[in-house]
């Protein structure tokens, strides 16, 4: 298994009167993030803040290429990004015990965060397609160039991890300095990682490779 400190590039935040990063996903033009009672998006370039939804967001973002879906305790909301209306609502496979949240073929994928799980989820009903098994409380979770990512989060040490899709089995570690927590995670589709980082109110780019 292949391990590395991580290297971070850049961090943002925290920001006004938003003192709490739950899951994080990125548009490919904004980084938005779940803060409790706003999806809140930021230009990574510049890293001002943009906009704010009104929405309930307790744990993982994603995006799918046209929609927003939020974790709200034990349901997944799609939202509309220009409108910021909730246009529809499925259950949640942790109900209310969930983290992350990823968009990959068609799926969603969910992180279960003390059951120490990755589920693979229709985005229709919610009903569970497949579940990955990990050995550390789940938080963030991405896909990448068909890789699997999962952050991690256990008192003062947090990782990124590349699992495999099939077995779970850990294949790549990237490792926080102690005290540095990762709550939501989402790739910018290149070398980068969008990390939250909890209540720091911060969002930190770490480099993939």
């Amino acid at each position: 298994m292949k391990r590395s400190a991580a290297e971070i590039l850049r961090e943002y935040g925290p920001f006004p009167r938003l003192d709490h990063v739950h899951g994080v996903t990125f548009d490919g033009q904004h980084v938005w993030f779940a803060s409790g009672d706003k999806l809140n998006a930021f230009d990574p370039v510049h890293g001002t803040l943009m906009r704010s939804i009104d929405v309930p967001a307790h744990a993982g973002t994603a995006f799918d290429g046209r929609y927003l879906f939020q974790i709200a305790e034990d349901r997944i909301q799609k939202i509309d990004p220009k409108t910021g209306d909730v246009l529809a609502t499925i259950p949640a496979p942790g109900g209310g015990g969930d983290s992350g949240l990823a968009w990959a073929e068609g799926s969603l994928w969910v992180g279960q965060h003390r059951g120490r799980k990755i589920h693979q989820i229709d985005p229709q009903t919610g009903a569970i397609l497949r579940t990955i098994e990990s050995d550390r409380v789940v938080t963030g979770v991405t896909w990448i160039d068909g890789e699997l990512w999962h952050g991690t989060w256990e008192g003062d040490e947090s990782d990124l991890r590349r699992v495999d899709p099939q077995t779970g089995e850990v294949m790549e570690t990237i490792e926080m300095a102690s005290g540095v927590g990762v709550s939501g995670l989402e790739s910018d589709g290149g070398d980068r990682f969008f990390c939250g980082g909890g209540n720091s109110g911060k969002v930190r780019v770490v480099r993939r490779r």
